[in-house]
């Protein structure tokens, strides 16, 4: 947890756990020749209470010597315990930069793990969330205590005579974990299991040993199946089918979490969900998850930020240059002395002198139809998707040229039979898209 000439800054909230670890670590610095700093969070919410547990800190730090980083929380709305986390993130992220600390040592416990996996336990967490509290986490968070119990950090501290403050909201039983420390956890102790503490504990080292293996495995799997392209992840659903069902959810939830940013809000129905759209017959579907949505597309499964598709229909002038609404490409109109040979999936000539009025860029519509060249017959752009196997989610801002009622021109499928420039044609308009 420690690298020797560590600077270490240490969460105290003024309660019994943080009090010990900052004692503990004062005494046990020079060992590795660490550079102490006192940091608290006045989380406000509890009136003349927090602000003297403020100043028996600020004293503490004093008398140790230390230098002490203290903020006050912003206002609390929604979810008092999510808020709290919010703000003593924050509050440790500007410590770390003000003091150039190496690491930031919370006075999380034994007792506080066991909780925490108790908690997650009935919430219907996965392995991921067993695993409880870190030890040591990236973001540079160490918890010195976490095989030590409450009980025995409060006998250091009386073995000492060391005073510590009391929370009074600890008490309150609106809290979640108030009521497991307080009602669920003694009872469970009493009534099954005595040791139960430490076999939650052991629970979480074991989970997050299954963890570390299976977040190398994914991520081995993910660098070969899983595409990130922009905010959108992609892979061939055959091949999550393939897997083992362990493996499959995993896989399907590291790239849920490559898009989101994390996995919160994920239930396990979630990527039951997605995992079934994966197995299913080739064909199309969506699954809606917390913030995005899941679609399958002929054999390729994508993870993408939920978003509606958006019509438009833009007037075109000649020369022009216009960008494709949602899209970084753009679509580009000049005329042409002559109408080349060949017709490619991004540049087309159409005859000019056959359109009867103003031409217009708009996206697809359900029930466009056209007669391209080389078809003998006019056809449904959607049946045109399918031949062409275009997934659902690259439909979405497809562009189409008209003219008056008439399809002109489509991407990658081109220019309706009848505005196709002949090589004789006397006025040629150049469509490309870059």
């Amino acid at each position: 947890m420690f690298q020797p000439g560590a600077r270490v800054g240490i969460a105290v909230s003024g309660g019994a756990d943080s009090v010990c670890l900052l004692h503990l670590l004062r005494e046990l610095a020079p060992r590795w020749d660490l550079s102490l700093a006192v940091l608290h969070l006045n989380h406000r919410l509890r009136g003349a209470e927090s602000d003297a547990d403020e100043q028996f800190v600020q004293a503490l730090a004093v008398s140790l010597e230390l230098p002490c980083f203290i903020r006050s929380a912003p206002a609390f709305s929604g979810n008092l315990e999510e808020a709290g986390r919010h703000a003593r993130q924050a509050l440790f992220a500007e410590a770390r930069l003000a003091l150039s600390l190496s690491c930031v040592a919370t006075g999380h416990t034994l007792s506080d793990q066991a909780e925490t996996v108790l908690f997650r336990f009935l919430r219907g967490s996965g392995g991921a969330g067993l695993a409880g509290i870190l030890p040591v986490t990236a973001e540079g968070i160490v918890r010195p205590l976490i095989e030590i119990g409450g009980d025995e950090t409060r006998a250091f501290l009386d073995s000492r005579g060391i005073a510590a403050r009391e929370d009074s909201s600890n008490a309150a039983e609106s809290f979640a974990r108030n009521r497991i420390r307080r009602q669920l956890l003694p009872a469970l102790e009493r009534d099954w299991n005595p040791s139960l503490t430490k076999t939650l504990a052991r629970t979480a080292a074991w989970a997050r040993d299954e963890e570390a293996y299976w977040t190398g495995a994914i991520a081995a799997s993910a660098a070969d199946l899983l595409h990130i392209t922009g905010e959108a992840a992609a892979m061939r659903a055959s091949e999550v089918s393939a897997m083992p069902t362990a493996m499959a959810r995993r896989f399907l939830r590291h790239a849920i979490a490559c898009v989101k940013g994390d996995l919160r809000r994920l239930g396990f129905e979630h990527v039951e969900r997605v995992l079934e759209l994966a197995r299913s017959a080739e064909g199309h579907g969506s699954v809606s998850l917390p913030g995005l949505a899941a679609t399958r597309s002929f054999d390729w499964l994508r993870i993408a930020p939920a978003s509606r598709s958006q019509s438009y229909a833009l007037g075109l002038l000649v020369p022009s240059r216009t960008r494709i609404p949602g899209e970084s490409r753009t679509l580009s109109l000049e005329s042409a002395g002559f109408a080349d040979s060949g017709y490619t999936e991004t540049v087309a000539f159409l005859d000019w002198g056959v359109a009867s009025g103003p031409l217009v860029l708009r996206s697809w519509r359900a029930g466009d139809r056209y007669r391209p060249v080389g078809r003998v017959a006019s056809c449904k752009l959607k049946n045109l998707f399918q031949d062409a196997r275009v997934p659902l989610w690259e439909r979405r801002n497809w562009p189409v040229i008209t003219c008056g009622e008439s399809i002109v021109w489509v991407r990658r499928f081109g220019p309706a039979v009848e505005f196709a420039a002949p090589s004789d044609a006397e006025c040629v308009l150049k469509v490309s898209e870059d």
